[in-house]
């Protein structure tokens, strides 16, 4: 990451709420092709989450906390923060010497923008603000929001009226939180009914819904110069396991979580 802050687009997409099992699965049985075609061997990378909800992950991935890969580390970081004994900091880590990864960027002549998803992001309240507040640019609507069945693809323009506002030379870090997998998520299967709720096969159903609209979101990071991306949940959620419901409790479906990172080429079309 030390060499490619600089040189790159960068863009990060966390698929709120997706659970790693979900992921694995629909990417096995062939329906999220769009984001399995970028996957490392078409797979999806088992991570620990940072956090067990939307705002104590987003804190620690914008201080350069991605979800950490489930075996024995230490594990070498993408970004951190410098301080004394980090036993993650490695010779390719981009080191920074601000609090949070976009101020960071920001300094390295990035223009950050975030385009909110859930809650934390909707500026509504004033908790709503601390996360978009560390952006340069945020925007957020209710069409991005959880209850809007087109939530991903009004996200998708926005990422592609941003990108195309911007001059060819000025460098880019572009975030997305992906509203469409948390609650409720029981109308993007074909069937479902709002009085049986949410479900496994209607978090499912989301994702696919989110596959069909990602190849868009890949080109415009990509349309003007090679671009890095990293796509991950920040937390799972449970449907009845072991009988837990929701998230922000410690169980197997919420602390794992789907990752990868890969390079988008520019002048990438969108399937």
């Amino acid at each position: 990451m030390s060499e490619i802050v600089g040189s790159h687009d960068l863009l990060l997409v966390t698929l709120d709420t997706l659970r790693h099992d979900v992921a694995v699965e629909l990417a096995a049985a062939g329906r999220i092709p769009n984001l399995a075609r970028h996957l490392p061997g078409g797979v999806w990378e088992k991570r620990h989450a940072p956090g067990s909800f939307t705002y104590a992950s987003h804190q620690a991935i914008f201080a350069g906390f991605l979800p950490t890969p489930a075996g024995p580390g230490p594990h070498p970081r993408l970004f951190a923060a410098r301080f004394a004994g980090s036993e993650s900091t490695a010779s390719g880590t981009f080191v920074f010497d601000r609090p949070d990864l976009m101020s960071a960027l920001a300094d390295a002549g990035y223009r950050t923008v975030c385009i909110g998803g859930v809650g934390f992001f909707n500026r509504q309240p004033p908790l709503g603000s601390v996360l978009p507040d560390m952006f340069q640019e945020s925007h957020w609507e209710p069409e991005f929001g959880v209850a809007s069945p087109t939530s991903f693809e009004a996200q998708v323009a926005r990422a592609e009226q941003v990108v195309a506002g911007l001059p060819a030379e000025q460098r880019l870090f572009l975030f997305v939180n992906v509203s469409a997998l948390h609650q409720p998520n029981w109308f993007h299967r074909p069937g479902a009914t709002r009085e049986a709720g949410d479900s496994r096969a209607t978090h499912a159903a989301a994702l696919e819904y989110v596959d069909a609209h990602i190849g868009r979101l890949f080109a415009a990071a990509s349309s003007r110069r090679r671009c890095f991306a990293i796509v991950c949940s920040d937390h799972g959620t449970a449907y009845g396991d072991d009988g837990y419901t929701g998230h922000r409790l410690g169980h197997e479906s919420v602390w794992t979580v789907p990752y990868a990172h890969f390079f988008l080429e520019p002048g990438a079309t969108a399937p």
